[in-house]
Formats: structure tokens, sequence, C-alpha cells
């Protein structure tokens, strides 16, 4: 969501003494033995509401309570996709104040002291990557008695902020070889009404009176009383199904290929799957077509089809909540595809895995489009070694595209200068076969 998230922790604390007590006492005990052997009542006079504050301090122990820590983020600009996103931090404990450790980006940004109370601590950050991060994560404990008594530290209250990608206005998707239904954006192979012309012919039972062709009747007809009538095509609809690998999340630099390195890798694998998949969505539901969304991963997310501007708000929060599967297996997860969809397979396609489900799913009988996800690799500090394994992986990979290839997958490149263009192209190569078809 980008509209505002929070999490709350609630925590009961225990009072500890701090050194400061010690340290108290200590110094007033040699401030007042330093005034009585030198006569210097001065010295006395110093140390006496040392030990008076440090006696208060050690018999007012803080009584237990609760430490609440709230936080909070919210997009920091009107739109949500520039990346700016706003955190807040409240504490509530009754104490004199809250030490706060605060991390970003799983690294430690600083330390605050702050009073309790209600948005004591803002952040502000520039999010490098879309989809599911650690936006801030607070750890937090009470002061109390000008610090001779802290209470015990809370538990880390982290914050996953969900960062919806940006679209690509895509004006022409490839659809599915059998179209469904009457109603659509698409037009159809039977005839119907909203689609092109189709032909001229006799009037049947159920044709309207009011698709008679009166010019074509008078011209054509055999004999009195013959009705012709003026057919079009239906306009169907195309069922979208968005399929995700979620095991590979490589960045551009490929230096950084098997770790965990956002501030270095540049743009990922994922942050392209996830606006491939929002701009495909976004394209297939204005066109009126239903969209189903799965994660191949093992127990990844699904949305069940459906059409409409509320099936685009779930299918942009679902991909936008998309991040890397936490286990690394070849497996990949086979969800159901209804009859007659078209599939976007987005993958790195490095394992061959998702490229055996896609295979698989156009031997059904669904079209089925590949869409390599793999940002453009930069070799930049690689050894010989490394750039020559780079290079062999880069080749086992067109092999498989020129086997999706080969079995009628058309293979989409979105890190490209222009994957409209390609869409477009695969959407011609449709046609092409669905004429063939008829």
């Amino acid at each position: 969501m980008t509209d505002g998230v929070r999490t709350t922790t609630e925590t009961p604390v225990r009072w500890h003494r701090t050194p400061v007590v010690a340290l108290g006492l200590a110094g007033a005990v040699l401030l007042a033995a330093a005034g009585i052997a030198f006569s210097r009542p001065d010295l006395v006079a110093v140390g006496l509401p040392l030990g008076l504050a440090t006696a208060w301090a050690l018999a007012r122990r803080p009584a237990a309570g609760i430490l609440r820590l709230t936080v909070a983020a919210r997009s920091g600009s009107d739109d949500p996709q520039d990346g700016v996103v706003v955190g807040e931090v409240d504490a509530a404990l009754t104490a004199d104040w809250v030490q706060l450790a605060v991390d970003q980006g799983g690294l430690r940004t600083g330390l605050a002291d702050t009073e309790p109370g209600d948005a004591r601590l803002r952040s502000q950050s520039l999010l490098r990557h879309t989809g599911p991060s650690e936006l801030i994560a607070v750890t937090a404990r009470g002061v109390d008695q000008d610090g001779a008594w802290v209470s015990t530290i809370g538990p880390r209250t982290a914050l996953t902020w969900n960062a919806v990608p940006d679209t690509v206005a895509l004006r022409q998707l490839p659809v599915a070889l059998r179209l469904t239904g009457l109603h659509g954006g698409h037009e159809g192979a039977r005839p119907g009404q909203g689609g092109d012309f189709r032909d001229i012919h006799p009037f049947a039972p159920g044709d309207e009176l009011r698709r008679v062709d009166w010019r074509a009747t008078a011209r054509l007809a055999r004999r009195p009383g013959d009705l012709l009538v003026r057919r079009t095509q239906a306009l169907s609809d195309s069922t979208v199904v968005i399929a995700i690998d979620t095991v590979d999340d490589l960045g551009e630099a490929v230096a950084t290929w098997g770790t965990d390195d956002p501030e270095h890798s540049g743009v990922t694998s994922l942050d392209l799957a996830r606006q491939a998949a929002l701009s495909i969505a976004t394209s297939a539901v204005q066109a009126g077509d239903r969209v189903a969304y799965h994660v191949l991963a093992p127990g990844g997310r699904t949305v069940r089809a459906g059409a409409g501007a509320r099936q685009l708000a779930r299918l942009r929060d679902v991909i936008a909540a998309t991040g890397a599967s936490d286990v690394d297996v070849r497996y990949r997860r086979a969800p159901v595809i209804a009859h007659g969809s078209i599939v976007f397979v987005l993958s790195t396609f490095f394992d061959g895995a998702a490229a055996e489900l896609a295979t698989h799913w156009r031997a059904a009988g669904h079209a089925v489009v590949a869409v390599d996800i793999l940002p453009s690799p930069h070799a930049e500090r690689l050894s010989r070694e490394q750039l020559l394994a780079t290079r062999t992986l880069l080749a086992e990979r067109e092999e498989v595209f020129a086997e999706l290839r080969a079995t009628g997958i058309d293979v989409v490149p979105w890190a490209g200068d222009s994957p409209d263009i390609a869409l477009r192209v695969a959407a011609r190569g449709q046609q092409r076969r669905r004429a063939v078809r008829r």
C-alpha cells in the first residue's frame, strides 16, 4: 500500500540500575572525605547534593510499564512511484527520555535521544528498488532519573514498505489463440456485434431486423420475401495470465550476482519483472481482458482471474509485495491455467525450469510469451575466469530462447529500448497464427 502503513509493538519493561548510581555515590564519598581531610567545607557542600540526588534516584525505582513503539510510513510525494518515503516513529513510555537506534536498509544509520511522544523521529528515504524492502527498523529503551535507571531493550520493530513500480505504456498485447465470450475488445472468430464487417448472410431466426441490409436485399435477393442481413465479427475477451519467476534476483552489475548488495547491484531482474507485470496487467485491464497472477516459487501468491479497476488495484498491491523467493530450488510451482489463456512467463531463464513450464503450457494449447527480465549485464570488476563463466551462462540462455522459439513461443526482452515494439511484433505473429487456424 502506498497511502501509508503502520506497525506497533508493546513490550513490558523492567528497570535496571546503571553505573551512574555507583559513580554518584563514589563521587559524593570522595568529595566528603577530601573536605574532611583538608578541612574544606566547600568540598563537603559540593558532595552533599550529589549524594542526596544519588540516594533519591536509588530509592525511587521507576514503576514497571509498557514500552509502545509505533513505526509508520507514507509516500513523500503525490506520485508514489517517485520512491520518496517518509517514516515516523512514536515512542510511548513513562520515562524522562527514550533512546532509539535506527536501521535503514538493514544498516545502522543513527542513534537518537528523544522525549516520549508522537512523531518524535522522522526519516526520509529514497528507494533504489521497487517491491518489498525493510524501510526502517527501530529498537528502543527508556531512561529515567537522569540516567540512573534504564529499561530493558525492546524488540526490533521493523516496517516493510512495498514500493509500486512504474509502468510502460503498451499499445497492443498478444492475445490468446482462442478468444472467449461475446464482450471484450478483441475481434473474435464468431459472428456477433461490435467488430468489423464479416459477411452478408440470409436472414435466420435470432437475427435482428435492424441488421437487415436493404440495399443488399434489393440487389441480391433471389425470391420475393428473402432478406439479407449484414453480419459483423463478435468482440471477445482474452484471459491473460502473468507468471513470474522469483527465484533469481540479478542486478546489472554481474559482480554482485550471488550477493546481497542492493546498493551496488543497479536495476535488478525483479525490478524489471514487477514493472513488466504491472504494465501488462494495466494494458490488459484497459482492453477489457481478465487477468490472473501467479508467483511460480513454492508457496507463491496467486490472484484469480478478474477484470476491472478493482482487479487492477488488487494486482498492483500484490505485484508491489512480490519479492525474491526464500527457497532456492529448481522446482517451480505449476499453477492451474484456464483453457484458452495467453501466458506471460517472466523469468531470467537461467536454470531452464521456467522454460519447461512455458513449453508445457504451449503444448497444452495456450499462447505463451516468454518475457526476459534480465537487465543488461555490466561486466566491470570481473576477472578473466568470471568473464568466461558469464559468457558461458549467457550462451546457454540463448540456446534456451532458441528452443522456446522453435516451439512457437515468442521471446520478448524487457530490458530493451522499447518492450512495446517487441510485444506488438509478437501480437502480429499471434494474429497470423489465429488467421491460419481459421
